[in-house]
């Protein structure tokens, strides 16, 4: 399975059984409304909630990913990140805090503010000077596969090979970050990202095939396109039919499950377990 465990600070997250990320997004227009965020007030009582429910991570975010999202200024992303880490890590100071950025600046501020880990969903291909940084950062890397970038990712979705196409992508990322000293890579199939709906649920179906990798796997479907369309509801009703992908990500090798609703994804995650160990 890959990493059997994550250093965050000096605090090792065990992934011999999987875990639940918590999404905030201290943003005004992600995909699904009830992952808004907008002041210090909603933030620490959202995250109060996820931490409550058993995240084992809380991930951060300012800069929409949404298909088709605007582009807005490092300025503007990197003061609500440290708005929103500033007062967390206060609150909080024994949550692992990662933070969802493209750039490297950011993620360097992030860090310094209290951010453990680092999720970026462009795999670095979208600042250049990204894995240099994690490498000075030392801190653990969740590496996305996307092609492009929010504003026209949809229009990128011809591959020969799905599975081996990301496959290829990975082991050549991981081999840049091996050799500037980068060891705690966790693998995210980027669900919703340069593919169509029958891709993701294909990806979704061969996820198992990503192990040859030996990282571990990070799956984010929640409440996302694939769920609301083939359902034909909309993203607040998505709630059930994530619950059902969450079930098949896990016996397909996921160890982290990034979700709206902790609660229920802890849940899934909680009797999975006890169906392997009845095994």
């Amino acid at each position: 399975m890959g990493n059997k465990t994550l250093n965050l600070r000096g605090r090792l997250l065990s992934l011999t059984q999987p875990c639940v990320m918590g999404i905030l997004n201290i943003t005004d227009d992600s995909f699904y409304a009830g992952s808004r965020v907008a002041s210090e007030k909603e933030w620490l009582l959202k995250a109060e909630k996820m931490l409550a429910d058993g995240a084992a991570i809380l991930d951060i975010g300012a800069y929409s990913s949404r298909p088709g999202a605007p582009d807005i200024a490092e300025e503007i992303e990197s003061e609500r990140i440290r708005k929103a880490l500033a007062s967390i890590t206060k609150e909080f100071p024994e949550a692992n805090i990662s933070v969802d950025t493209f750039r490297s600046q950011v993620a360097k501020m992030a860090v310094s503010e209290g951010a453990a880990l680092i999720n970026d969903i462009s795999g670095g291909a979208l600042d250049k000077n990204m894995f240099a940084a994690i490498a000075e950062l030392k801190v653990p890397y969740i590496l996305m596969h996307m092609r492009g970038n929010p504003q026209n990712m949809n229009s990128l979705t011809n591959y020969n090979n799905l599975v081996k196409d990301i496959t290829d992508y990975f082991h050549d990322k991981i081999a840049q970050l091996t050799n500037l000293g980068v060891k705690d890579v966790v693998l995210d199939p980027g669900i919703g990202f340069a593919k169509t709906v029958d891709q993701n649920f294909s990806l979704l179906n061969n996820l198992e095939q990503l192990r040859i990798l030996d990282k571990a796997l990070l799956v984010g479907v929640s409440r996302k396109s694939l769920v609301w369309k083939t359902l034909e509801v909309t993203a607040d009703d998505a709630l059930n039919g994530t619950t059902a992908l969450h079930s098949w990500a896990l016996s397909k090798g996921a160890s982290i499950l990034r979700v709206h609703d902790v609660k229920e994804a802890n849940e899934v995650v909680k009797l999975f377990v006890k169906m392997k160990q009845s095994v």
